[in-house]
């Protein structure tokens, strides 16, 4: 009943005024969803011996062989300690348990439960600092990170609870008030009041986060920009795939976040760890980052994105792919080519 246990594990995760995200495959969301589905089917497998009807579809052995994979990843899950959370993780355990059988089969498997594929894992080496490095002006750690909060492959937007030892004391002293009267607004089910409360709040750089045991938190919001990568914009080739990527790393997790000052858009420019690893290290070796030398001299980033290109992995799969800065700088300049004919065309 192992497995019993992982599905039943509680989720805390605040929730904003907006509606939650679409949930996915056993009402998880789109990130763990295929963590959750093979811990189902494994539950399912320990009771029934069956395999999970369209597996064949993505396999070539026969059933009698997925049922033998099945009883080893069911072993395997068991004498995890601590057993796989993250897709990563699980897909680690079934490309090491199955390593014996057919890679058309173990990466059929994989591609069934949509986790990711071998030659997508990478090797980690930067862990969490144990003090601030040279540069930092300031940390804070954040609450769990919404999908509908990241912009892009290196920015996106995190609330700090205003309890913070730090943020409790720069509170002004009407978003404290605004936050009470909202609260009671709420109590009162005058939602159109409480709701116009609110964007004043946001306006002012806040916003009141409420948990699912009905508990209010004012928070702080930040808007960060991750230091020493630029990813492709959301508008050309592998734009969509990096901000993916990114959502799959961050989503639903607490982040330590390391600032080390402010870009021209005032975003706090800052390196971002999700459950001790470096966000900057997985997107650049996932190859869904340029390492941003302009801005940021440090050579481990640049090995990070080398090693990249040498597996053809991302963007890198690419011959010449487009630098966003430079790609920025052309449409730049075209907005401002069709400002001026519009200009003309008016008389102005």
């Amino acid at each position: 009943m192992f497995v019993l246990r992982f599905l039943c594990g509680k989720w805390c995760n605040p929730t904003t005024d907006e509606d939650l995200e679409p949930q996915g495959y056993h009402g998880v969301s789109a990130v763990n969803v295929g963590v959750t589905a093979l811990a189902h089917d494994l539950f399912h497998f320990e009771i029934t011996s069956q395999v999970p009807e369209g597996l064949s579809k993505n396999v070539v052995s026969s059933k009698k062989a997925q049922a033998n994979w099945y009883r080893k990843l069911l072993e395997a899950w068991k004498a995890a300690k601590p057993p796989p959370k993250t897709p990563e993780e699980v897909a680690r355990l079934v490309i090491e348990t199955l390593k014996r059988h057919q890679k058309a089969d173990v990466e059929g498997l994989l591609a069934f439960y949509g986790l990711p594929l071998p030659h997508t894992l990478v090797q980690l080496t930067a862990g969490a600092p144990t003090s601030l490095p040279a540069g930092v002006e300031y940390e804070f750690q954040t609450f769990p990170v919404d999908s509908s909060a990241i912009a892009d492959g290196d920015g996106m937007t995190v609330y700090v609870s205003t309890t913070d030892p730090r943020e409790s004391y720069c509170v002004p002293r009407e978003v404290q008030v605004a936050a009470v009267q909202r609260s009671e607004a709420r109590a009162e089910k005058n939602y159109t009041k409480a709701d116009a409360i609110h964007e004043k709040i946001f306006e002012s750089g806040y916003r009141v986060l409420d948990f699912q045991n009905n508990e209010e938190i004012l928070a702080r919001v930040y808007r960060i920009r991750l230091r020493g990568i630029d990813a492709p914009e959301n508008a050309m080739p592998y734009g969509k795939e990096a901000k993916e990527e990114l959502t799959k790393i961050v989503q639903g997790k607490c982040l330590r976040v390391l600032v080390y000052g402010e870009d021209q858009y005032g975003r706090c420019v800052a390196d971002i760890y999700c459950d001790g690893k470096f966000v900057q290290e997985l997107m650049l070796k996932k190859g869904f980052a340029w390492h941003y030398a302009t801005y940021d001299q440090r050579p481990e980033l640049a090995r990070w994105e080398n090693e990249a290109r040498a597996a053809r992995v991302g963007l890198w799969a690419s011959l010449n792919p487009e630098k966003p800065w430079e790609w920025r700088r052309k449409n730049k300049k075209r907005g401002q080519k069709r400002i001026r004919r519009k200009d003309k065309s008016e008389g102005i």
